[in-house]
C-alpha cells in the first residue's frame, strides 16, 4: 500500500503591481519562469456539522476543480494546520455527476473559488501565483512530503525561502475558501 502524502503550503498576499514585478524578477533569477495563465474553477465542500469559525484540523474537505476542460476531485484533511493536509485527488469525467455524488455523501457546497494561476517549479517546490476573484493576488509555495514529516517545519523552511526573495509579502494562514467567503460577507 502506498504511503499517504501531505501537501504543505505557505501563502502570501502580493500587494500591487510593483511587488508582482519584483516577485517575477526574483523567481527568474532563481531559474523559475511562470507558466502561461490557467483558469481554475473550484467548488469547495464541507462535511456535515462543520461551520466556518470551527477548527479545520482533522476534518475532511472536498473540492471539485475544472481546469482546461478537466475535472479533478480532491479531498484534503488538514493536519498540523489548515495549510498542511493529507490529500487524495483523482480526475473525474463528469463534473455535475461528481457534484451530485459529493452532496449525496453528505457534504455541502460552501464557496466557489475562481482564480487565474501561473506556476513555476524549482526542484521540489511549486510556486503558484494566483489572482483570486474577490480576494486579490497571492503567491503560494507548495511541497509534497511524506505524511510523517512535520508540516510546520516544512512551512518554516518555505517561509524562509519566500522571505529570501526580497519581495514585500504578507503571509496569511487562511485558505482561499475562507478568504473568498470573508470578502463576500456583507460589511
Amino acid at each position: 500500500m502506498a504511503s499517504e502524502v501531505q501537501e504543505v503550503e505557505v501563502k502570501y498576499r502580493v500587494r500591487g503591481p510593483e511587488a508582482m514585478r519584483t516577485l517575477e524578477v526574483a523567481l527568474e533569477r532563481r531559474g523559475g519562469r511562470l507558466s502561461p495563465p490557467i483558469r481554475q474553477d473550484d467548488q469547495a465542500y464541507a462535511q456535515p456539522g462543520w461551520e466556518y469559525g470551527q477548527s479545520k484540523i482533522g476534518v475532511a474537505f472536498a473540492r471539485l476543480r475544472t481546469q482546461d476542460g478537466r475535472h479533478l476531485f480532491t479531498v484534503k484533511t488538514p493536519q498540523a494546520n489548515e495549510q498542511a493536509c493529507l490529500e487524495h485527488e483523482t480526475e473525474v469525467a463528469d463534473r455535475e455527476q461528481m457534484h451530485r455524488a459529493i452532496v449525496a455523501m453528505g457534504f455541502r457546497p460552501t464557496v466557489r473559488i475562481v482564480k487565474v494561476r501561473r506556476i513555476a517549479v524549482l526542484g521540489d517546490l511549486t510556486i503558484c501565483v494566483d489572482v483570486v476573484e474577490h480576494a486579490g493576488t497571492f503567491v503560494e509555495l507548495e511541497r509534497t512530503v511524506p505524511d510523517g514529516e512535520s508540516g510546520i517545519a516544512v512551512q518554516a523552511g518555505m517561509d524562509g525561502w519566500a522571505r529570501s526573495l526580497g519581495v514585500e509579502l504578507e503571509r496569511t494562514s487562511d485558505t482561499y475558501d475562507s478568504l473568498v467567503r470573508a470578502a463576500l460577507l456583507p460589511a
